[in-house]
């Protein structure tokens, strides 16, 4: 799934945490579930567009019987709402890229690329808010496009349109993800008394809603064809759109960022090799090579002096 707030969840929700281990193996185990779901994807077997509906709807209404399970508010408000239509039109086109980069370049590579988000999140830093550009992003950046180049670049005129096409839909991921973050903190701050259980609930829901014309739009039918793809479709929102955002969003506030950015960077990198075992990519010494050299960069460029996400489609 894709990651969301930033912020802790209220004590409703989850309890206190007894120690810094168990925010370590929170973290962890939402990276691990998160890793699945690009995976989950693959495995739908129903239209990009379409499993990007189903996991926004499926992971809103599960986040909506859980905030009434738990006695928290739950009903929409209208301002909310209103307000929450850029980062959901973002999470909206984040994830119709997203998808189309799982089917054309695998998930490993798609989530990976993905990842790169948090040089647009430094980049909008800068831009926006007159950040001090640090060394740690130049040093981020040449190490990730190295990676890339060795996964990519050097078989580029091989690979054939479709896997550039690929590529490239990765990158305009990791652009929308960034302004959905951007946009989804700032409505946490403006309006600190809605938890984020609650933002990332309706934001889903308007995401899903958004995806549904998206999806009529195009043609594609919303039809659930087995077995397999609701089970994986289900398994796209629950561990991803819930249970592995519910683990980091715990874990957040209560590790110091370069923890946050180590742990997370297992993220893609079991995406990968999910990628490598299930679905048999094939992959070379350069390969592995150019695979760390990018989630070292993206690391090093994560690191800003605060928790930054790595992307979670997870989330």
């Amino acid at each position: 799934m894709s990651l969301g707030p930033t912020e802790p969840l209220g004590a409703a929700v989850l309890p206190p945490p007894r120690s810094d281990r168990s925010a370590t193996w929170a973290m962890l185990g939402g990276a691990v579930l998160i890793s699945s779901t690009s995976a989950f994807v693959r495995l739908a077997e129903v239209a990009p567009t379409i499993s990007a509906f189903y996991r926004m709807l499926f992971g809103g209404l599960m986040l909506l019987m859980l905030l009434r399970a738990v006695g928290a508010p739950w009903r929409p408000r209208l301002t909310i709402v209103l307000a929450l239509s850029l980062p959901a039109f973002a999470f909206a086109i984040d994830l119709m890229m997203w998808h189309r980069s799982i089917h054309l370049i695998g998930p490993g590579l798609a989530t990976l690329i993905g990842n790169l988000q948090v040089f647009f999140m430094a980049l909008a830093g800068v831009l926006l808010f007159r950040e001090r550009l640090r060394p740690q992003f130049v040093v981020g950046v040449l190490l990730a496009f190295a990676g890339l180049w060795l996964l990519v670049g050097r078989s580029w005129s091989a690979v054939g349109v479709g896997y550039q096409w690929g590529v490239w839909l990765g990158v305009l991921t990791a652009l929308a993800y960034a302004v959905y973050m951007l946009s989804f903190r700032r409505i946490q701050q403006r309006v600190p008394a809605a938890s984020s259980m609650y933002l990332l609930c309706w934001c889903s829901l308007l995401s899903a809603l958004m995806l549904g014309m998206a999806g009529a739009v195009e043609g594609s039918s919303f039809v659930i064809p087995d077995a397999g793809s609701w089970a994986a479709l289900l398994g796209l929102a629950l561990f991803g759109q819930v249970l592995g955002w519910l683990l980091i969003s715990y874990a957040l506030p209560r590790l110091d960022a370069s923890m946050v950015g180590l742990l997370l960077l297992l993220q893609p990198l079991l995406a990968f090799g999910v990628d490598v075992l299930l679905f048999g990519r094939v992959t070379d010494l350069l390969d592995w090579t150019g695979l760390l050299l990018s989630a070292l960069g993206i690391f090093i460029g994560s690191q800003r002096g605060a928790p930054s996400l790595v992307r979670g489609k997870d989330t």
